[in-house]
């Protein structure tokens, strides 16, 4: 066991069918197997027992619950505790409540990187939409048939475009924060201190393998949209657009499905040191039987992020609406390069102070997910255990 941040390899047998001499998980046990989604060493459910007095002289009882040492109380487990979370199957408090106190616990390390990586981000943006914002495109209200479609796809065209610079920034952003903030978590959950330099040179050799995932999922992402669009598009009269309008429902039906398929994705490659395909195929092992489950801690912490978007956005939009002046007036006639130069100076500062927040929550919870299923079908938590020396795990097999 390497017990380093990247905890590779993590289990103990070959998985995935990788190549000889990289580092490999051990295979997680499917819910068709005799121990669900447990470790083969669990028990049947119904055989734990109260703890017994032993006599003197007497040995300790052994150790239950798949080898997981049993505290006090009748039959309950004892989770062993080193960093951020208890190394056993998690609630979905316990993950949100993980990724908040890795926060705490590494203010240092996660602020300077969150802060200098928001401004750097946001100051990009304002000059993009100060300088190299298209003009929009007229839109005549009266416009009817075929003149409204073209001009709803011109609308959409436009948006897309004026959008594409942010999010191409904001992805790369994404991507510096999550290498890092993984790393920053692994040492967190095993109680270890961690600095900034040594998250960095942890994570760097995998920043451009976790290039490629994203850009792969991104690419993924936009063809499923325009396989949706594109047929109503072609039509392009009024059955097109209601034809478009169902291909965008039933492309974002499939578009969620893979997205929390290969959500743990991100995590296995900077963990397990994974390829970009191997770690797709990764996530889609560990969220087999759990997509639920993970879509819906997945969208919690979406509608959590959001809140705290609106909580802050709204008054730092406020406020450079009125130290701007006649910004929203200016945005409803001309569009949103006509803002001046305090108007997105103050709303950048809004969106910094949430990015500084929000980057390492999402970070968080998608590799403490990831723990938490690697704990829930391979007992990872004995693994973690032994990385971090707690007593009475090293020789355990």
């Amino acid at each position: 066991m390497n017990d380093t941040p990247g905890w590779a390899p993590p289990g103990s047998a070959p998985s995935d069918g990788q190549e000889t001499g990289i580092p490999r998980p051990s295979e997680p046990v499917d819910s068709s197997g005799p121990a669900g989604n447990w470790s083969s060493t669990q028990p049947p459910a119904g055989q734990w027992s109260p703890p017994s007095s032993p006599g003197p002289g007497a040995p300790p009882p052994a150790p239950g619950w798949g080898g997981r040492p049993q505290g006090p109380g009748w039959g309950r487990p004892h989770a062993a505790r080193p960093g951020v979370i208890p190394l056993r199957p998690l609630g979905v408090g316990e993950i949100l409540d993980g990724a908040v106190s890795t926060m705490r616990a590494h203010w240092r390390t996660v602020l300077g990187l969150t802060l200098a990586v928001s401004v750097i981000a946001q100051t990009a943006i304002i000059l993009v939409q100060r300088y190299l914002l298209p003009e929009p495109p007229s839109i005549d209200a009266n416009a009817t048939g075929s003149e409204a479609l073209r001009q709803t796809a011109d609308s959409f065209q436009a948006s897309m475009l004026d959008l594409g610079p942010s999010l191409l920034i904001t992805m790369v952003a994404t991507l510096f924060t999550t290498a890092v903030l993984t790393v920053v978590i692994s040492r967190s959950v095993l109680g270890r201190p961690v600095t900034l330099s040594d998250a960095w040179t942890e994570a760097r050799p995998r920043l451009l393998p976790l290039l490629g995932l994203t850009l792969l999922l991104a690419v993924m992402a936009v063809a499923i949209m325009a396989v949706g669009l594109l047929p109503g598009f072609l039509l392009g009269d009024t059955a097109g657009l209601g034809l478009a309008f169902l291909g965008l429902l039933a492309a974002c039906v499939v578009l969620a499905w893979l997205m929390v398929r290969f959500s743990l994705a991100s995590p296995a490659l900077m963990l397990e040191r994974q390829s970009i395909t191997a770690s797709m195929r990764r996530s889609a092992k560990l969220v087999r039987g759990a997509w639920w489950r993970t879509f819906g801690i997945l969208v919690l912490t979406w509608l959590l992020t959001l809140l705290v978007a609106v909580v802050i956005g709204i008054p730092f939009g406020f406020i450079a609406m009125v130290v701007d002046g006649g910004g929203m007036s200016a945005f409803l006639t001309d569009g949103a390069n006509s803002f001046g130069w305090s108007f997105l100076i103050v709303s950048g500062i809004g969106d910094v102070v949430v990015a500084t927040i929000t980057y390492p929550l999402s970070a968080g919870v998608t590799a403490l997910l990831y723990v938490d299923q690697r704990i829930r079908r391979e007992a990872l938590d004995l693994e973690l255990a032994r990385a971090a020396g707690l007593p009475g795990y090293d020789n355990r097999s």
